[in-house]
């Protein structure tokens, strides 16, 4: 892997690596998305399948949360990334984006970049490239000495993504290669578009990959029309596919995929499979899309890939290995062994503190005439609110008919006088508010759900309430507004609240506390919360993602590497009924299954 010289070309119909014939098989996984211990076994894994080529997305929103703040450590540590990428014998080809899609929050841009009012996302406007530049200012140099040519196994970049399915300037992927090459990107550039956005998400000079799930004869041929005598690359064959809330948990059959493969590399073809391991949407990164009505993905990226997302193997790997095993000379490695899963039994949760109580304790809360939206609230440094609640407060006269106007985004739980009269989301607009004459409290608990990942929707994923709300048809006016965004510091700051004994028949808004006793060495486990409703679950303060009693999702996955021995602590935040107890399996649970052929 060592003597260098010119790297990977595109020579007429095959890749050329030192002037050798050479093919790409590759496969996705994210650093972000997998525990940093668990990187090399996964990584492991994917050489024993036959793969020879790691490719991942880098995270904007990750590693610059605030503008001009940047962070590459612990999990976002993208150059120990490649080094173990490296050491395991893998190449990479690495698309750092500025956009990546990926079912990853606003495809991974900050959403910072909203509190310009007149934003264009991925387009040549100065706001965006400026912003741009300066994270690949940071970003570039540290991916540039890892290339091929210095000695580093990166052997490809990636020019945005899928860009022919946005189109909205035909400067901006020009801009973008500019901004590789001036940063010292010198390996071979490609696109990645499916068959729709080829014609337009194409650019001289860098080779057209192409995205699909299903092998249509007229695929390759439609590539050759948009470049002629160039070695052809699936970039993305979807081994599986990602899941909604309140949809199912998709399915591709294992045979059919490994069958496409086949026909995929018999025509001589290079193929990465997006994803070889799919992993978590830890936190509240999910992505969502939003044609005809809004869907926000689950917490699990599990995606049906070779890999499940806590990286055992499934009956598709070994498939795809015995497949693979055919195009190497070389004897494949053995597998690593599966890791082993725990099961904790059940946790009972005796202590609980009202989200009205917390309120006391948080961070003054902004005053303002009309609503702002959780990106322009004055926090963080002047970069607003990214992820999780936003509490809005006001005071009303009597009751009658509430109405959002589509401004509330996404979902909101309305509270009058601390009591639950309702919610509003994109298809329940309207609320009635019983008239009593006097003075009430008013509040809005708005869960951001997820940013829009992919489509035109991309400018308007504003999050709060982000325009005029009506009671009686007057627009509600003087709020105050808590931005609850339950980082880790957040979550850390209710030791010193007051816990109560839970009542009876609680209800949220409210954090539940237990406690996970785990033995010597700790084992990933998947939490399944049986009896609550909707909501978020913390444990040693790390948040392992949402949960909603309306599936598919019915576990969530806890690595191992976040459990300590002896006793760990569990928050859910529940946002409506609070179940008393947890159970920890040593099995997923990931919903009614819909097969997809």
């Amino acid at each position: 892997m060592w003597s260098r010289g010119i790297g990977l070309q595109a020579v007429e119909s095959m890749f050329k690596l030192e002037g050798k014939p050479f093919r790409i098989f590759g496969g996705s996984m994210h650093y972000f998305r997998v525990p940093r211990d668990y990187w090399r076994d996964r990584m492991l894994k994917m050489k024993a399948c036959g793969l020879n080529t790691l490719t991942t997305y880098v995270a904007w929103n990750l590693h610059e949360p605030a503008r001009g703040k940047f962070d590459f450590s612990g999990n976002l540590d993208i150059e120990a990334f490649i080094k173990i990428a490296a050491d395991v014998g893998l190449w990479v080809i690495m698309r750092p984006g500025p956009y990546i899609c990926a079912e990853w929050d606003l495809g991974g841009l900050p959403s910072w970049l909203l509190r310009d009012k007149n934003m264009e996302l991925r387009t040549t406007y100065k706001g965006f490239t400026e912003a741009t530049d300066a994270f690949f200012d940071k970003l570039i140099p540290k991916l540039a000495r890892y290339q091929y040519r210095k000695g580093g196994p990166i052997i490809a970049v990636q020019v945005e993504n899928e860009y022919g399915s946005y189109a909205k300037d035909p400067n901006y992927l020009d801009y973008v290669k500019t901004a590789l090459l001036k940063r010292g990107i010198v390996e071979l550039l490609m696109t990645s578009d499916n068959k729709d956005g080829l014609s337009s998400g194409s650019l001289e000079g860098v080779l057209a990959t192409i995205n699909f799930q299903k092998l249509e004869p007229v695929l390759f041929s439609y590539l050759d029309t948009i470049q002629s005598k160039k070695p052809k690359m699936v970039m993305e064959y979807w081994t599986g596919w990602f899941d909604h809330w309140g949809s199912d948990h998709h399915v591709f059959d294992a045979d059919m995929v490994a069958k496409t493969i086949q026909n995929v590399l018999k025509t001589g073809a290079s193929i990465n499979l997006y994803m070889f391991h799919g992993g978590t949407n830890f936190g509240f990164m999910n992505g969502a899309l939003h044609f005809q009505e809004y869907k926000a993905d689950v917490t699990s990226y599990d995606y049906d890939a070779p890999l499940t997302e806590s990286g055992d193997y499934t009956s598709k790997y070994f498939k795809l290995r015995d497949l693979f095993s055919k195009f190497t000379e070389e004897p494949l490695p053995i597998p690593p062994s599966t890791m082993t899963k725990g099961s904790y039994g059940m946790v009972e949760f005796k202590q609980y503190v009202s989200l009205w109580d917390v309120l006391q304790s948080t961070e003054e809360p902004f005053k303002t005439v009309e609503p702002v939206s959780m990106e322009n609230l004055p926090v963080n440094d002047g970069n607003g609110q990214s992820y999780g609640y936003t509490l809005y407060e006001t005071v009303i006269f009597g009751g009658g008919q509430l109405h959002s106007q589509g401004h509330i985004r996404d979902r909101a739980q309305v509270f009058v006088s601390n009591q639950l009269v309702g919610s509003i989301d994109y298809n329940n607009l309207e609320l009635n508010i019983a008239e009593v004459p006097g003075y009430r409290k008013l509040r809005f608990l708005v869960e951001n759900c997820g940013r829009v990942n992919y489509g035109p929707k991309q400018n308007t994923q504003r999050k709060g309430i982000i325009g005029d709300v009506l009671l009686r048809n007057s627009p509600l006016r003087n709020f105050k507004i808590y931005s609850l965004d339950m980082k880790k510091s957040f979550i850390e700051s209710l030791q010193v609240a007051q816990w109560n004994d839970v009542p009876d028949e609680p209800v949220g808004p409210a954090f539940f506390r237990g406690t996970l006793r785990v033995g010597f060495i700790p084992l990933d486990t998947f939490l399944k919360l049986e009896g609550w409703e909707k909501g978020a679950a913390f444990v040693n303060g790390q948040n392992l993602g949402r949960y909603w009693d309306i599936g598919p999702q019915g576990t969530l996955y806890l690595p191992g590497t976040w459990l300590h021995p002896g006793e760990n602590e569990i928050i859910i935040f529940e946002q409506y009924r609070a179940g008393r107890i947890l159970q920890s399996l040593d099995v997923p649970l990931l919903g009614k299954t819909l097969y997809v052929d």
